[in-house]
């Protein structure tokens, strides 16, 4: 696969140098009113100063790296243009640099004179106290003395790390050296002092408590403390916030805080509102498989281990029995309206929609993510469910079915809006959330709410926020007359579902899946198969029901893992209405016989290319791999269809496949149940 390049132009960097110019010079402006001597001001405009230095170092380093033939069309005069955008840079970088300064030592000034103004009243109540008893003078002491020892205990830390000042105000320290903070900013650099009395801005990340909350204490955390020292050692920075959203979603986002970082930049930089967010559903997806398709169509046994909760056997019919469920629908995904288009800094690689059961604080049930298309035109507008040539794929369809059966009060829908970028400067991917909207499907009276369209306004921020706009700009409180809010309203970001009415076709197909699902309605009919399936080998056929054998079946072992590859999906679904347009109406209405084809063409659809080594690993967002996959993928049902099976693409020196063993093509429920208890032990799951 071709490494990815950066497509930077020397217009595109001048244009981002302007963006910056006017930042800076907005901030300097800032800088200048009378509110800004509060302490506050000057902290948000210290955090900016420093997000925008970064931004300019990004760019200049983008500038310097960028060659004459990197340009895609011929260029007048480009060595000095290019000399011109450097020395805009630099002397921007002096305009921030003589402005973090200039706030530095307003901020020191400050200190010192509150410092003097405490040790002032320290004396008074000193003289005071020595008016009293002589006992009440002696407990006095002995308090102010704890009182005072604790808080200057409070305010040591140890640094586990080396710290070099990268700018003017910041305070360069050794690791193993005791700091004293003075004052705790907001942004994560905090205000501190060294043995010898240099004072200076420091990064939280490389402190740590000199005293901590007894030796039991220091003894658990001893080995997370040794990997912070050394990953802070090897000179990773890292820059937190404080606020409401950062503190609620912190474990979520701990592994990516570089991203959190790059974030905070591109805000600064103007390439995307203040609303937007790294994605926290994507967060959830990356820690691990509970929250994947495949988790949650796995059967459940029952407390005693001895049958299942969710998948009974009816001997009148034959098969699997229905089971209803308190949340059974269909939902339409119809469109995203005024979603704010991110600037040229970045290349957005996917549009996208993720959904799932919520009941306010947990997840109750899989992430399921649908793809969305756009047109040039109206880079605003998101659409789902396109016209296409041929089968329609899983990744695109709109139409999702929903099943819960949840007690709560507060069951809804959380809809998560999000793009795959990557910077054009760097190279760097990210996933980012567009804003986010609940639907919940029960009113206060335990209602279901009506089937039909539902036009939802977008919240910024994250879930665990309240009250943030995904673009403040256009605020939704608008003043002035009525006619003008109502225009406010039509340029708010805005997401178009429709709940449908279930016919009873629908309702029986519903009823035969999972208890707690979502997922496309383009391949419920698959789905059902291995439900039958599994039905049939683990009920039906079982000698004994306290068996707990290995049971000997690739499609069991293998097609949960197709929910998590949607263009296999997608080919047997292709393979599957080829196969079914061949079969006369009497074959059609036959269960049995329809199980027995569908193993046939999945025997020679799925698992061939499963375990094929030209088809690369699925990768999300990645075009080329995307692309490369289903080449293959085409290829094989192409050489299938012109001969008839997959055998002779077996059997061929070409067709090269991974080896495997015996135990990779059988079923053991009984692991399946192993892992959910080590994951969580059920189907709640809490959003950090």
């Amino acid at each position: 696969m071709l490494a990815w390049r950066p497509r930077n132009t020397l217009q595109s960097l001048q244009r981002q140098g302007r963006e910056l110019k006017q930042q800076v010079d907005s901030l300097l402006s800032e800088s200048r009113l009378k509110g800004v001597l509060e302490a506050g001001k000057r902290r948000d405009i210290f955090q900016r100063c420093i997000q925008l230095k970064q931004a300019i170092d990004e760019n200049k380093n983008a500038l310097q790296k960028l060659n004459k033939a990197d340009e895609p069309a011929p260029v007048g005069n480009y060595h000095q243009k290019k000399e011109e955008e450097l020395s805009l840079l630099d002397k921007l970088t002096h305009q921030l640099q003589e402005l973090a300064m200039s706030i530095s030592r307003e901020n020191r000034t400050e200190i010192e004179a509150l410092t003097e103004r405490e040790e002032d009243d320290d004396f008074a109540e000193e003289d005071e106290e020595d008016d009293d008893d002589d006992e009440e003078s002696e407990e006095s002491d002995a308090e102010e003395e704890e009182m005072g020892e604790e808080e200057k205990q409070e305010n040591e830390y140890i640094a586990v790390g080396d710290f070099t000042a990268q700018q003017t105000g910041d305070l360069t320290f050794k690791k193993g050296e005791i700091l004293r903070i003075i004052e705790r900013n907001p942004d994560g650099w905090w205000m501190g002092k060294n043995a010898k009395g240099n004072k200076g801005l420091i990064p939280r990340t490389y402190l740590e408590p000199c005293h901590k909350e007894g030796p039991e204490s220091s003894e658990e955390g001893s080995e997370g403390d040794v990997a912070l020292r050394d990953e802070t050692a090897e000179g990773t920075e890292v820059k937190q916030r404080t606020d409401s959203h950062w503190s609620t979603v912190r474990k979520a986002l701990s592994e990516h805080v570089q991203q959190i970082n790059t974030v905070d930049v591109l805000t600064t930089m103007g390439a995307i509102p203040a609303g937007f967010r790294p994605s926290t559903l994507f967060q959830l997806l990356e820690e691990g498989n509970q929250f994947q398709a495949s988790y949650f169509l796995q059967p459940e046994l029952t407390p005693s281990q001895l049958a299942f909760r969710d998948l009974m056997w009816d001997a009148k019919t034959g098969t699997i029995r229905s089971r209803p469920s308190r949340v059974s629908l269909i939902l339409t995904l119809w469109s995203c309206k005024m979603i704010p288009v991110p600037g040229g800094s970045i290349q957005v690689l996917s549009r996208h929609v993720r959904l799932c059961l919520f009941d306010g604080s947990k997840v109750l049930s899989n992430i399921h993510t649908v793809r969305a298309t756009w047109q040039p035109k109206k880079p605003k507008t998101w659409t789902f469910s396109p016209q296409v040539t041929g089968t329609l794929p899983c990744l695109l369809d709109g139409d999702c079915f929903i099943r819960s059966n949840s007690s709560s009060p507060d069951l809804g829908i959380l809809f998560e809006l999000g793009i795959s970028y990557i910077r054009n400067s760097t190279g760097e991917r990210g996933e980012l959330s567009c804003g986010w909207v609940f639907l919940k499907l029960f009113d206060a009276s335990g209602i279901s709410i009506p089937a039909k369209t539902y036009e939802l306004f977008l919240n910024g921020g994250t879930p665990a926020e309240k009250g943030v706009e995904v673009d403040p700009s256009l605020s939704r409180r608008a003043h002035g007359s009525v006619f003008y809010q109502m225009m406010t309203m039509r340029r708010q970001p805005q997401l178009l579902v429709k709940l449908r009415s279930l016919n009873r076709r629908s309702r029986d197909l519903l009823s035969l899946l999972p208890e707690t699902l979502i997922g496309s309605m383009c391949y419920i009919h698959l789905l059902i198969f291995y439900r039958q399936i599994l039905g049939d080998v683990l009920l039906k056929d079982r000698m004994s029901m306290q068996s707990a054998d290995l049971i000997s079946n690739p499609i069991l072992a293998t097609f949960p893992k197709l929910l998590e590859q949607p263009d296999v999906m997608d080919a047997l679904r292709s393979s599957w209405a080829e196969k079914e347009s061949t079969l006369k109406r009497s074959e059609k209405r036959d269960r049995e016989f329809l199980k027995a084809v569908f193993l046939l063409v999945y025997h020679d659809c799925a698992v061939p290319l499963l375990h094929s080594t030209l088809l690369p690993p699925f990768r999300w967002a990645e075009e080329e791999t995307e692309a490369a996959r289903w080449k293959v993928i085409t290829d094989f049902l192409k050489q299938n269809q012109e001969n008839q099976g997959a055998l002779q693409a077996l059997l061929s020196p070409e067709g090269v496949h991974e080896p495997f063993d015996i135990s990779e093509q059988t079923y053991d429920f009984l692991d399946e149940v192993r892992r959910k208890q080590l994951d969580g032990g059920g189907h709640d799951h809490q959003l950090p």
